[in-house]
């Protein structure tokens, strides 16, 4: 009788962990995007201090295209040579990192 009620036991104590639920864990991930939106302009819109700063920084660097944002910060998609690439600047010509 003693091994009939431990087998019982055991077997109700099996069927009880296949029934168990794993907590379900909802994890959100928010991203935020701190982004300035650049809108473009003509380069003859350029502040002459920034324009400056170029032909200092890069003497044979050509303006493809130019953008500012609300910040009065401005892109410059430049080409040197057979290289392409993005400066930032302020409206007082100094360089940003971005």
């Amino acid at each position: 009788m003693k091994k009939l009620v431990l087998s019982l036991a055991v077997i109700l104590g099996s069927l009880s962990t296949f029934a168990a639920v794993a907590p379900i864990q909802n994890s959100v991930i928010s991203t935020i995007n701190i982004a300035d939106e650049f809108t473009e302009i003509k380069i003859e819109e350029l502040p002459a201090a920034v324009t400056d700063a170029l032909k200092v920084a890069y003497p044979d660097a050509i303006i493809n295209k130019a953008f500012v944002n609300e910040n009065k910060e401005y892109r410059l998609d430049i080409k040197t040579g057979d290289q392409e690439g993005s400066l930032f600047a302020d409206e007082n010509g100094n360089w940003i990192q971005k």
